[in-house]
């Protein structure tokens, strides 16, 4: 019986990868994540095909193990493709979206889909071929030697023990449908329980991943020269060898530039190779605790401004994690004005709490030297501005003249002023402009020169003048929490808007697509299960389960601190499937008690009494499949832990709940289709 779920797995692996290769996906974590949640399935498949024989041959003393196998098979085979239908209809879905969570959610979806459509055809045929050939009566068990006596009295304990479980259950099942007002009104209670912590979950995209490397910048006031801003790279170098020896491997610190618009000889950039994680256990060596300290620690340097970042779980989505937003001058504000507003914005967004590492992407304002012509004297004097600007760009910036041939090598040739002529402002009195007359006219006679500071350089979003700011959230706070903050910061401004650019922008779209990932999950397995089994009510029974689930997944991730992101999605839509397995399980076997016969309740308690053992054994084969994903450490493990939490709480409420609920909704969606079908006949009836 263990044997042939396990003799399952690897045949329908094999034809996972190579539909995985049909797709052009390669092995990675996301197509590993559905492959794990796929054994769990498929397993489950095979296990309800041995049981459900193995409880004919117990119940049926002399049936082979080959017509137990066939008579096994018309009474599953229904549930098993309408188990295999769920999963598909529910995962299915996930492969249609676009964005970077398209991307994430295709690779998994399909990797499960096609694992589900292999796993219910080696359930069809592979298993119950395997069952009739490898099962065993009861009776011809070999039971002489010592292993077959242990086993015998092993089953006997655990049967009696099990038989009581059972009974208890049935007689629990029949208090509940008698009670069905109160629990009922449990239930109400676990739904509104379920939208309370999906509201208040801290939202995001991905978690934050430790992948060995950090990133810095730092950024001196404007004017710094090169030399000051190679003594701060020093200093900063110093802190990491000394006070980080035990966590860094490796630093490189670039002097004078910086990432995007970040360059200049004020400025800096580096990143940190942190050693392998089996040598920084516990949670205080992460990669971010570590930047968290040496943000702490080199926030004290004069004059320097020093951020410390991890690289975002997905390159390409921006160049940290946290946020990145776009501040939008949509109120024509002049550039004045809306230089304030961002100033104001940024004191007020380093200091709110929930914010961290708050910084612009660019430099500030560097200074410069403003020549204001007076254009009227410029014209009296016979001048144009054509003339003013050719000879400021030849004495300060050189110009192109020709070129020479010098020992056979062709070389241009440049003017420009000396340098004792071009090095103070005073300087620019001493040079004249020709005018078209060819007299001389000196600087002074129609400008005047004044220091002043412009932008390093200017950028704009979507075609409107911006600034764009980059932040952390701070410890305890996600990255959801940290993009509201920042948006209620700029809200209390006029003049300006907010967009979101990079990772942040796809956590806003994902957060939007979610609902609707769900309704349209939803709606495409009661369409299925109401095509399967040609009936309205047996899919309503199934999806009043899912929310049964879905609470556990939730509080499991409220307890753990976790958020709502992509991945959390994806042990939601997980958790939906197989809630409604479950539920398939157990109602498929009351529809046919009630087909032959017997009254809604007494079908109702047979069902919960046939199937509850199948549905406690693919519960636990399940959770201890994945409990690894829940305990993970290590690389990658964030997101493993993510996916492993949600799944786990999520069936151990579909199961545990799920048990006493289903035969409940069964009974009352059969009597109310009942009640409504003899209310429609008596009107049909009754004389006009």
């Amino acid at each position: 019986a263990t044997q042939i779920p396990t003799m399952a797995i690897p045949v329908v692996l094999l034809g996972t990868f190579g539909l995985m290769a049909a797709f052009g996906f390669s092995i990675n974590t996301l197509t590993m994540f559905g492959m794990v949640l796929a054994i769990g399935l498929l397993v489950d498949d095979a296990i309800v095909v041995v049981e459900n024989v193995e409880r004919l041959l117990a119940e049926n003393p002399g049936m082979t193990p080959r017509e137990a196998t066939i008579r096994s098979m018309q009474e599953i085979q229904v549930a098993l493709v309408a188990i295999a239908l769920v999963l598909c209809a529910v995962f299915l879905p996930m492969a249609f979206f676009g964005g970077s969570t398209g991307v994430i959610y295709r690779q998994f979806s399909l990797t499960i889909v096609s694992a589900m459509v292999l796993s219910v055809m080696v359930a069809l045929i592979l298993s119950p071929a395997l069952t009739a050939t490898l099962l065993k009566r009861h009776e011809d068990e070999n039971k002489d030697s010592f292993v077959g006596r242990s086993s015998a009295r092993m089953r006997v304990w655990f049967d009696r023990n099990f038989a009581r479980l059972v009974e208890w259950h049935q007689f629990q099942v029949a208090r509940i449908v008698d009670r069905k007002t109160l629990f009922l009104a449990i239930y109400g209670l676990v739904v509104l329980l379920l939208a309370l912590l999906f509201v208040r979950l801290p939202t995001g995209f991905l978690p934050n991943e430790d992948q060995g490397t950090a990133a810095m910048q730092f950024t001196l006031p404007a004017g710094a020269t090169i030399e000051r801003t190679d003594e701060a790279a020093r200093r900063i170098e110093q802190y990491l060898q000394t006070q980080e020896k035990d966590n860094v491997r490796a630093i490189q610190v670039v002097v004078g530039g910086g990432g995007g618009t970040r360059g200049g000889q004020s400025s800096g950039q580096g990143f940190i190779g942190l050693k392998d994680w089996d040598l920084r256990p516990g949670q205080a060596n992460t990669a971010d605790a570590i930047t968290r300290r040496a943000n702490r620690a080199l926030s004290g340097l004069r004059d320097v401004e020093f951020f410390a970042t991890v690289p975002p779980s997905v390159r390409g989505l921006g160049q940290s994690s946290g946020f990145t937003a776009e501040l939008l001058n949509t109120g024509g504000l002049p550039r004045n004005a809306f230089k304030a507003i961002q100033e104001d914005i940024l004191a007020e967004a380093r200091s709110d709490p929930q914010l961290a590492s708050v910084r612009l992407s660019g430099l500030p304002d560097q200074p410069s030297l403003r020549i204001d012509i007076d254009r009227q004297k410029l014209s009296a004097l016979g001048l144009g501005q054509g003339d003013v600007n050719a000879t400021l760009s030849t004495a300060w910036g050189g110009r192109y003249v020709n070129d020479f041939v010098d020992r056979g090598r062709v070389k241009r040739v440049y003017v420009q002023g000396d340098a004792p002529f071009r090095s103070h402002p005073e300087d620019f009195g001493q040079w004249q402009v020709r005018g078209a007359n060819g007299q001389m006219v000196p600087f002074s006679a129609f400008s005047n020169i004044r220091w002043t500071t412009a932008p390093t350089t200017t950028s704009r979003f979507n075609g409107i003048s911006n600034y764009q700011f980059n932040g952390q959230p701070a410890p305890g706070i996600s990255s959801g929490e940290a993009m509201d903050a920042f948006a209620q910061i700029v809200a209390r401004h006029r003049g300006v808007s907010l967009d979101w650019s990079g990772a942040s922008f796809q956590e806003r779209l994902s957060s939007g697509q979610a609902p609707l990932l769900y309704a349209v999950s939803l709606l495409v397995v009661f369409l299925c299960l109401a095509a399967l089994y040609e009936s309205w009510s047996i899919p309503v029974a199934v999806l009043l389960v899912v929310p049964l689930g879905l609470v556990g997944a939730v509080f499991a991730v409220t307890l753990r601190g976790l958020e709502n992101d992509v991945y959390l999605q994806i042990g939601l839509l997980t958790t939906m499937g197989l809630a409604a397995k479950n539920a398939i399980l157990m109602i498929e076997f009351a529809e046919q008690a009630e087909r032959k016969g017997k009254r809604i309740i007494d079908a109702a308690l047979e069902a919960a009494r046939i199937r509850l053992r199948p549905i406690l054994m693919t519960s636990c084969a399940f959770i201890f499949g994945v409990l690894p994903l829940a305990l993970a450490t290590g690389p990658g493990a964030n997101s493993r832990i993510a996916i492993g939490t949600s799944v786990i709480g999520g069936m151990l409420t579909a199961t545990l709940l799920a048990v006493f609920y289903i035969p409940l909704f069964f009974v009352i969606v059969r009597r109310t289709t009942r009640d409504t079908l003899k209310r429609l006949l008596a009107r049909k009836q009754a004389p006009a």
